[in-house]
């Protein structure tokens, strides 16, 4: 049975004012009108509480904009969906920072308001975000079971219609990439390619080919053209990770595609046109980054359209269980290997966890709990440290020697041993450099791209009072 809602509907023209009322009145919902942004606010201050507004953007006195923050400052949680006869991007931006969780273009079928409403006032499509998983492609999926990530779920699907850039901030491991390829998915170009670029991970001298591609002969090697990233995702969508390692050189040619959404290939003068939507994500400080100009402002402000920032998995403790079985589920899959019972005693120890690694340590918490076997020694990786702090230093003599039980002998022992000793020395080195992982690099006479596999590789994570091991991928 479909829900009915109090909604409040807010247009100047009196002829569309009655033809979306007639849409609403025939499933039932209860409708309030007003033809000013001022009647709107005022029906609101006078005690009417709708569980949805729908607000026309462009209107005569206090527009769509300026009603919108007055609703909002009225009831901070209510519901609005801007309407609006043009697809202006840069108002439709503002909306969402307003407070704005979709938006109609005007005209539009009675199947788009019932989804949209559908949406906003408690259907089944919400209920479905509520708590449970949301797969997006073989091992990628989206849980929002917290407010905040609610939320984040609601502005990905609104900004994935606006074709603007999107900034996604966060700590390592929270999730910025998903929330990528969430954002792709919901939007006009699912259908065209994704690709995500770790612009750490790439040495400085090659990430300019690896973007936009060379000729042959434009360097010593290049036998024969390549396209570059760009040109391979025209008309999809690209994830550059990491941005604030990008170099300043590049970083200036990048701002030049977001202009204009033209390159050259190396050694080519020929200019190439794409279409390409630009996500970027990062974990930096972006003040500092600027004051030291290791981020351009001119391209943070190109890329920062619109910006979404996703919680630690401490600040969303009501995803954990989510998390912790559908990976438990996965992986257990993954090693052909019968899931592992998540006792009361063992929950209760991972939501006391402050998970400084926040998803990547999750899983690799898992991953261990499969290949160990053992309920308390994983409780045990999960308990605060002597010194206060919230780590995964666990026992390394104990936990090799458990690992060399399970799957294999003494040559299994001398490998974990070796994996232990060289992770603690990489995070010595990374703490002496600051974290600068260049310098690190250099003290560890490794090179930097193999320095970035193996913080990956052992999931090193940096955080603000010391720099630790946690389990990451």
């Amino acid at each position: 049975m479909r829900e009915t809602a109090n909604i409040l509907l807010v247009d100047d023209e009196p002829g569309m004012l009655r033809y979306i009322r007639t849409l609403l009145e025939v499933d039932d919902h209860r409708v309030q009108t007003a033809g000013t942004g001022e009647e709107a606010v005022d029906h609101v201050q006078k005690g009417f509480q709708p569980d949805l507004v729908l607000l026309d953007l462009l209107m005569p006195g206090i527009d769509g904009l300026q009603t919108l923050e007055q609703l909002r400052q009225l009831r901070p949680g209510l519901k609005v969906v801007m309407l609006s006869c043009v697809n202006d991007t840069r108002k439709v931006v503002q909306a969402m920072r307003l407070g704005a969780i979709d938006y109609l273009t005007k005209p539009f079928q009675k199947a788009e308001l019932d989804a949209v409403i559908g949406q906003c006032v408690g259907s089944a499509k919400t209920e479905t975000y509520a708590g449970e998983v949301e797969e997006l492609a073989d091992d990628v999926f989206f849980v929002a079971a917290s407010p905040a990530m609610k939320k984040i779920r609601s502005q990905a699907a609104l900004v994935a219609n606006v074709d603007i850039p999107v900034l996604l901030l966060g700590e390592s491991g929270t999730g910025k990439e998903v929330l990528a390829r969430l954002i792709h998915k919901l939007s006009p170009r699912a259908h065209r390619t994704f690709l995500k670029v770790n612009c750490a991970a790439v040495p400085a001298d090659l990430l300019e080919s690896e973007l936009f591609g060379y000729e042959a002969g434009a360097f010593t090697g290049a036998t024969h053209p390549k396209p570059g990233k760009f040109e391979l995702c025209n008309k999809g969508t690209i994830l550059l990770d990491e941005i604030g390692e990008m170099p300043a050189l590049l970083q200036a040619k990048l701002l030049h595609v977001l202009q204009d959404q033209t390159f050259s290939r190396l050694g080519s003068r020929a200019v190439i046109k794409v279409d390409v939507r630009i996500l970027a994500a990062t974990n930096i400080n972006i003040p500092e980054a600027l004051a030291t100009k290791r981020l351009r402002e001119d391209l943070y402000y190109r890329l920062n359209a619109f910006t979404m920032l996703l919680p630690p998995l401490r600040e969303r403790k009501e995803e954990i269980p989510i998390l912790l079985k559908h990976f438990m589920s996965h992986m257990s899959e993954s090693y052909a290997r019968s899931p592992l019972p998540l006792s009361p005693a063992l929950m209760e120890a991972c939501l006391k966890h402050s998970w400084p690694g926040n998803l990547r340590e999750l899983s690799n918490f898992i991953k261990r709990y499969l290949v160990l076997g053992d309920e308390s020694l994983a409780a045990t990786e999960l308990q605060p440290k002597p010194d206060g702090g919230a780590g995964m230093h666990f026992d390394a003599t104990r936990s090799a020697a458990a690992a060399a039980d399970s799957t294999g002998g003494l040559k299994s022992l001398s490998r974990n041993a070796k994996d232990e000793a060289e992770a603690e020395a990489i995070a010595r080195a990374l703490e002496e450099t600051n974290w600068n992982r260049k310098q690190a690099a250099a003290l560890l006479k490794i090179s930097y791209k193999a320095l970035l596999y193996k913080i990956r590789q052992y999931g090193i994570a940096q955080s603000r009072s010391t720099h630790r091991l946690s389990a990451g991928a």
